[in-house]
């Protein structure tokens, strides 16, 4: 894959420097190196010390990405919200793992991302997942589709320049929740268990902000947005302040309401495209399990 570059300073620059500018990491830099890609000043092979001029034409060859074995594909369904040659955007339905791991080693998301990018003959067949979500959330989930596009994303995380939200159905009897508000709470493994999280002042800082969106007789739905990502943050949060989620039996949400997991949807997600400059706004209505409940309470 080549990517390029009008360079349009009047100081001349390092390529080195420019292409870091460029959100090309050392790692990247290094595999371009050493992998069989190529740095072309003007049409010219170069090395990375050379010196860039203005109105250079710089461009970078990246290697084809060769797929790792152990992420062996499979055909399973893969609802696709979005692609292009950057990007992928699929719906993840429950119970399917984000990535492969000692206790889900095939049946993830990445297995069927796989298979699909080997359906399609696509030659970068390394799996980028960008955003992850828990085995039994559903929702928007985004994958890089090189090693460049993975790089950028990651950037705009660290910089919260990427914008999920999720919906989630929670207990709220008392009806203490308030139309708009914030949590804050540290968050810490829970010495007790392999897989709990719990809220500990021994913990990293946590922010979780959420809207109220609708209200019944015993739960509600309210609209998230992670300002920090903590593991299972959302679930600990609303447990923790008493309201935890629907079929959420980990953290002690109710098991009576029609939903065997957790009622977390990754709703929305919002960023601007790297390489196009673009908005891209993405929104994914909820699945049958919580759109169930929701109706079948809209009367209260």
């Amino acid at each position: 894959m080549k990517f390029s570059w009008i360079y349009e300073k009047n100081s001349s620059q390092p390529i080195k420097i420019f292409l870091k500018e460029c959100g090309i990491s050392k790692k990247l830099l290094a595999k371009i190196k050493f992998q069989g890609g190529k740095i072309l000043l003007n049409g010219q092979i170069q090395n990375v010390l050379f010196t860039l001029n203005n109105h250079d034409l710089l461009e970078i060859v990246i290697p084809d990405e060769i797929g790792h074995d152990t992420v062996v594909p499979m055909a399973e369904p893969l609802e696709i919200i979005f692609e292009d040659e950057h990007f992928l955007i699929v719906n993840k339905p429950a119970g399917v793992a984000s990535i492969p791991s000692q206790y889900h080693p095939t049946a993830t998301m990445a297995n069927r991302v796989k298979y699909y990018y080997q359906s399609q003959n696509y030659i970068d067949q390394i799996i980028h997942v960008v955003t992850r979500l828990d085995r039994d959330t559903t929702g928007l989930m985004l994958f890089a589709k090189h090693g460049f596009a993975h790089s950028l994303m990651d950037q705009k995380l660290r910089k919260k320049q990427v914008i999920k939200k999720y919906v989630a159905l929670v207990i709220d009897q008392e009806h203490h929740l308030k139309a708009h508000d914030q949590i804050e709470l540290p968050i810490a493994r829970d010495t007790n268990s392999l897989v709990r999280r719990t809220v500990s002042n021994a913990g990293k800082s946590a922010k979780t902000e959420y809207w109220m969106k609708k209200t019944f007789s015993s739960f509600a739905a309210v609209e998230i947005q992670l300002h920090t990502g903590r593991t299972h943050q959302i679930r600990v949060h609303f447990s923790a302040i008493g309201c935890p989620l629907l079929g959420d039996d980990l953290y002690g949400g109710s098991m009576e309401m029609g939903i065997k997991r957790q009622a977390l949807h990754c709703s929305q997600l919002r960023f601007i495209h790297p390489f196009t400059g673009e908005n891209c706004f993405f929104e994914q209505a909820l699945p049958c399990d919580m759109a169930e409940i929701i109706q079948r309470h809209s009367k209260e």
